[in-house]
């Protein structure tokens, strides 16, 4: 028999089980909180006590530190935030690198399509007050501007020789230039005839083409790059020093090299040559002491025609690109357009801007830390030497009487080149020397006249003018002489400079590629945003 369920007591039992459950979740305390109340006001209490605790230790560990300027509780940034301060574009870089300085002889000379004899001295002309750790030494004309060596084919027997001629002079003993030069003050000796005759008898057989052949190794070991590390720097040096000895103990008769100065010559040499380019008549050389080679680099040579069409060789320039140890260098040999009609300077105004908007150096440098220059204003230093043509804007007569007075001063304000840099038309932001010289072109073959005084044809008759001329652009180079040589082997006189170049010098092989990251960085400051730090340097 089955029972039925009251209705009433059924909704009893539910309101029954409705306040027990109510009851569970809602019983307060004595001081009328709830349960969950004091649970979660237990929880936030220990948390508080270990937030405090932490702050307390780590305020503690940033007041004890000399260099600390700011809290950590006084700042309201996120840890993750704060953890960006610490990186190490915020740190001290390290002094990776030191200043050193370099004597630099600067030489150039048109010498008007003559080749050098056995008698043509260089001694006086090459050797300067102190030991110059670079020569750069520019010609021009050395071989006849005629179509032959234009258009057909340039003759290097004569750059041979003037290789040749250079090496005896800079690589002569100093007590032996003044044994020299008391000779030849003396009208000669029997042991200067011998020794003259003995250290030129490479004169019968010259090849430009055996000498680059002689010159390979060195070639390779200048043209490549450095940046990887100074131990590489160092074998490249320990070969070349093996590679010269060798080619100074002449294994081969038949072999040309501008180092046999004589029989007796066999000890290293003091200079090297880095490196020589011939564009028809220009010529450029570079030679650096032998114990500086391993630190060249990234050597390159470029070449840019602005003659016949505005492009032949028989005028522009030949220039050089190289590194020394940290330190970019260009040399910039020229010979720009001719004449002193009047607008014949914007022809060479028009030369230069050419030359530097043109020439171009390959890229030798696999290594992405380290920026090597490919135009002519990218590099560090740089010099520019060579014929270039700038006149006097005055007639012959007017500067015939300033001559006669040795009024330097006034002849150089109506200078084409001075007039034109100062206007801004040419070399914007280049410097020149003083010039203390009487100008340097042009002379009577042989002779100390120059040739309107000579000539009685005015045609032929030429304005004297500072024709030949040295200039260098950026910083860290100053200029100690600027002189001019007094030979009478052409109708132009040879001008010389002497530079006190600074380099940047990697110290014990380091900062190959945070010396060169420098420029980068700056450029990604721009990008990150600046908050502070913890520290103040």
């Amino acid at each position: 028999m089955t029972k039925c369920r009251n209705p009433d007591s059924s909704n009893k039992g539910d309101k029954k089980k409705k306040s027990i459950i109510t009851n569970i979740f809602s019983k307060k305390g004595k001081n009328g909180r709830s349960a969950d109340d004091d649970i979660f006001q237990k929880r936030d209490f220990i948390v508080g006590n270990d937030v405090e605790r932490r702050l307390m230790a780590r305020r503690n560990f940033l007041d004890s530190s000399p260099i600390v300027r700011k809290s950590f509780s006084d700042r309201h940034q996120s840890t993750r935030i704060e953890s960006l301060n610490l990186c190490s574009l915020d740190r001290p870089t390290q002094k990776l690198f030191e200043v050193h300085e370099l004597r630099v002889y600067v030489g150039t000379w048109n010498v008007g399509g003559r080749a050098p004899h056995n008698d043509l001295n260089l001694e006086d002309f090459l050797q300067v007050e102190g030991s110059p750790d670079i020569y750069v030494l520019g010609f021009q004309e050395i071989v006849p501007l005629n179509a032959g060596n234009v258009l057909v084919i340039e003759d290097n027997e004569p750059a041979v020789k003037w290789l040749a001629i250079i090496s005896q002079a800079i690589n002569k003993p100093r007590d032996q230039h003044q044994t020299s030069k008391e000779d030849s003050s003396n009208g000669g000796s029997k042991h200067s005839t011998k020794d003259s005759k003995s250290g030129l008898l490479f004169f019968q057989k010259p090849s430009l083409k055996v000498l680059s052949k002689n010159y390979r190794a060195d070639g390779a070991s200048v043209k490549s790059c450095n940046c990887s590390s100074e131990a590489s720097s160092v074998r490249r040096g320990r070969e070349l020093r093996e590679f010269l000895q060798r080619l100074d103990s002449g294994s081969d008769d038949d072999s040309f090299s501008p180092f046999c100065m004589s029989s007796d010559s066999q000890n290293q040499m003091p200079y090297s040559l880095i490196s020589s380019k011939q564009m028809v008549g220009i010529f450029l050389s570079v030679w650096v002491k032998t114990e500086l080679v391993p630190h060249v680099s990234h050597l390159r040579a470029s070449t840019t025609g602005r003659g016949i069409m505005g492009c032949l060789g028989n005028k522009g320039c030949i220039a050089m690109s190289m590194s020394v140890h940290r330190t970019s260098f260009c040399f910039v040999c020229s010979h720009l357009a001719s004449g002193e009609k009047e607008g014949d300077e914007l022809r060479r105004n028009s030369d230069v801007a050419e030359i530097l908007k043109n020439t171009q150096f390959h890229k030798t440098c696999k290594c992405s830390c380290r920026r090597i220059p490919e135009k002519i204003l990218d590099h560090d230093r740089v010099i520019w030497l060579g014929d270039l043509n700038y006149r006097v804007a005055l007639s012959y007569d007017e500067t015939r009487t300033l001559l006669e007075d040795h009024d330097w001063d006034a002849l150089l304000e109506k200078d084409q080149l001075r007039i034109e840099k100062e206007a801004g038309r040419v070399f914007n932001g280049w410097k020149e020397g003083k010039i203390y010289f009487a100008p340097t072109y042009k002379y009577s073959q042989n002779s100390d006249a120059y040739a309107g005084e000579t000539v009685k044809s005015k045609k032929k008759r030429r304005t004297p003018a500072w024709c030949d001329r040295i200039l260098w652009y950026g910083d860290g180079i100053e200029q100690l002489q600027y002189i001019r040589g007094e030979s009478r082997f052409s109708d132009h006189r040879p001008v010389c400079a002497v530079f006190m170049a600074q380099v940047d010098k990697s110290i014990n092989g380091r900062g190959r590629k945070v010396y060169s990251s420098v420029g980068a960085r700056f450029h990604f400051d721009v990008a990150i945003p600046q908050r502070h730090s913890f520290y103040e340097f």
